[in-house]
């Protein structure tokens, strides 16, 4: 059974993957992509990781079945709250300030690296509570990983997956079923899923908030830079983009503006804070 990937090995993987995805894999995370492709070559009953190369090379399928194994999935419901926060108190009363001055009353909002689901589910709760009743709002969740996708799509939630959500959500949105919550047809029915490779521009344009939390971690300078344009071509003229809290846009050339609230921090877009 193979111990490690080769020098070589891996560094045709990490190269194909980062290719294919803008996703990074340093000294530091090497043992990740070691041991995830070992489980692969487990699964497939192949003998060696070239084996597998040759096989990823000619089929896209497998390619991104690949990217979603190696990608790691850690999430869960209101992950940051002070994000939450500044995002009830501050970006959607701005948002919704700026679009009555335009006669739009649609808020656009993408959950981009979405995972399984629960990040934009939060989103989908919170303006569930708050979206004033002459709005509406259109929610896209997207992730390059299709099994976490399927899972987000179902919106079913062991109950130690639940943890965090406030008493009156869960009451108001989850129904509670053997071994877990599921998520309410009210709140699934105002999300489309999607898969989406961050490294390619979405089509998507004129969003009002973009979340994208805790996903550029994995990408070298070049190819973050290459995300936050793709997401400034998809923001509207009055937006607003949060990435995580030990994420930065610092000495990066955007256009983008750092905004500081007494909730949290995050980026505008022709905001004029």
């Amino acid at each position: 059974m193979l111990d490690v990937l080769s020098d070589a090995d891996y560094e045709l993987f990490r190269k194909v993957i980062y290719d294919e995805s803008g996703i990074t894999f340093s000294a530091t995370n090497r043992s990740i992509l070691d041991s995830r492709i070992k489980e692969i070559l487990r699964k497939k009953n192949l003998n060696t990781p070239q084996e597998y190369y040759a096989l990823i090379s000619k089929d896209p399928e497998e390619m991104k079945i690949m990217l979603d194994a190696v990608t790691t999935n850690l999430t869960r419901f209101f992950r940051n709250q002070p994000h939450f926060d500044s995002f009830v108190n501050y970006v959607i009363p701005h948002v919704i300030e700026y679009k009555k001055t335009t006669g739009d009353r649609t808020i656009k909002i993408w959950s981009a690296g979405c995972s399984t689901g629960e990040e934009p589910y939060t989103i989908a709760m919170i303006m569930k509570e708050i979206c004033p009743p002459d709005f509406n709002f259109q929610i896209t969740a997207s992730d390059i990983s299709l099994k976490s996708i399927m899972t987000a799509q179902q919106g079913f939630y062991p109950d130690a997956r639940v943890e965090g959500v406030p008493e009156n959500y869960l009451s108001k949105y989850f129904t509670k079923v053997d071994g877990g919550y599921q998520i309410k047809d009210e709140i699934k029915n105002t999300i489309r899923f999607d898969y989406h490779n961050l490294k390619h521009d979405s089509g998507a344009r004129n969003l009002d908030v973009v979340f994208c939390r805790n996903v550029l971690i994995y990408f070298d300078e070049a190819a973050q830079l290459a995300v936050i344009n793709h997401f400034y071509d998809s923001m509207g003229p009055h937006s607003y983009l949060y990435i995580g809290h030990s994420e930065s846009l610092f000495g990066m050339k955007t256009n983008f503006e750092f905004i500081k609230t007494e909730w949290a921090c995050f980026y505008g877009k022709n905001t004029n804070k």
